[in-house]
């Protein structure tokens, strides 16, 4: 058996995808935790594993390696419960799995975490339908990094416009957030330290997961995408106009935005529409998932963000939306994410749908709130009716103020200072 790693941060920072696996445990037989490399799979699993006796075999190990490469049968079979890191490495594992646990149905058999959207993995022979379950694991929530209650969208949607947050959260302490990220090794560094990190992690995830994903052969074209996509941060993704920049076919452009995706370095966020006569434009918008490598592939710090010239507003957008979504991944109830743009240019920048009940928010990189910044929001409140539940306006000021039946302005540290 491998050594279980040690924490980045030198401590144990509580998940709240914990809850989800150890549910998940207790009635699946194969349970994967997925994300992005680094994002602290390991250290979750580590403890779930000494809590429930399983045995540790990590595939980042070149003998453990080899042995899972020469004889999968075998490797599978070696405990009774087992955690197998970074399985993604071995995909003949998971017709061995499905073997055995076909033969031997107890719920827990396998934790395993993957590094890449496993499930798409060309060599993969089975896909354990009805005997696994997955559970995708972010970069650390801002709750999680300071130990708050990360529940703002939970509150929305059970006591709309009843919520309440002042904050006394600065301007400063904002572009800090975003430029840290949160990746445990980046957290844990001082600033300098932390952008040779995201230097570096783009670097190797080219070079090793995109690669293994897929035939591609020119690693420059694909960190030149990263770079045009950094400058598209909170806009409307137009696959042609990426392709022109790049000089690549559209087809092209498109597959390396879905293998971007698929190593968990970016997000798309579908365009919404739902019962409302103007119809929406379709095109997603796109962000990264970590705000900190978004603000070193477009090359800003604290000192040039703090600037009120500063390209924070799309960087705080997608710093944002990734915060939402975190809160969502674990949410007891499942949660449609989009943005709203209608053909003339009514917006809503993030749409969080559960069980036909709206909510809306907007993000504005900004200490002071005026009435138009609610023009979006008015819109999908009269068109909704009953199904609006509440518009909410994050700014960059301190205080929460009302705008109006189900409109509320509330300071964005709200996210995770609410529970």
């Amino acid at each position: 058996m491998n050594g279980i790693p040690q924490p980045p941060l030198g401590r144990i920072v509580h998940r709240r995808a914990s809850k989800l696996v150890d549910e998940a445990l207790q009635d699946t037989r194969v349970v994967l935790v997925n994300g992005a490399r680094q994002c602290g799979k390991s250290t979750l699993v580590a403890e779930t594993a000494r809590s429930i006796g399983a045995d540790w075999f990590s595939l980042d190990r070149g003998a453990t390696l080899e042995a899972a490469r020469h004889d999968p049968t075998t490797f599978v079979r070696q405990s009774d419960r087992m955690v197998i890191d970074e399985v993604q490495r071995v995909p003949e594992l998971f017709l061995a799995m499905k073997e055995l646990v076909d033969t031997e149905p107890s719920p827990g058999r396998f934790l395993l975490t993957g590094s890449a959207r496993v499930l798409g993995l060309k060599e993969l022979p089975d896909t354990l339908a009805g005997r696994m379950e997955t559970i995708e694991l972010w970069p650390l929530s801002q709750g999680e990094i300071d130990g708050q209650p990360d529940g703002l969208i939970d509150r929305l949607f059970r006591d709309g416009p009843d919520v309440r947050n002042d904050s006394s959260e600065t301007r400063d302490g904002y572009v800090s957030r975003i430029v840290r990220g949160g990746f445990p090794e980046a957290v844990a560094r001082d600033p300098k330290r932390r952008v040779r990190f995201h230097q570096a992690y783009v670097s190797d995830l080219i070079n090793r997961d995109v690669m293994q994903l897929s035939t591609i052969e020119r690693g420059h074209q694909m960190r030149a995408m990263l770079d045009v996509l950094a400058a598209r941060t909170g806009q409307v993704l137009s696959i042609n106009s990426v392709a022109r920049d790049l000089n690549l076919a559209n087809s092209t452009a498109l597959s390396y935005v879905s293998l971007l995706e698929e190593v968990f370095l970016i997000k798309r966020l579908p365009a919404w529409s739902r019962n409302v006569k103007t119809r929406a434009v379709n095109a997603p918008k796109v962000a990264f998932v970590d705000s900190g490598i978004a603000a070193t592939l477009l090359g800003e710090d604290a000192a040039s963000l703090i600037r009120m010239d500063s390209q924070i507003g799309p960087l705080l957008e997608g710093f944002v939306w990734m915060e939402v979504a975190r809160q969502c991944s674990w949410s007891d109830d499942e949660t449609l994410l989009a943005h709203y743009r209608t053909r003339d240019q009514v917006e809503v920048d993030l749409i969080a749908e559960r069980h036909r009940r709206v909510v809306g928010i907007e993000v504005k990189a900004s200490a002071t709130i005026r009435g138009e910044d609610f023009r979006g929001l008015r819109h999908l409140a009269e068109r909704l009716g009953d199904d609006f539940v509440v518009g909410v306006v994050l700014y960059l000021g301190q205080q929460a103020l009302s705008f109006g039946p189900k409109l509320l302005a509330l300071p964005v540290a709200s996210l995770w200072e609410v529970g």
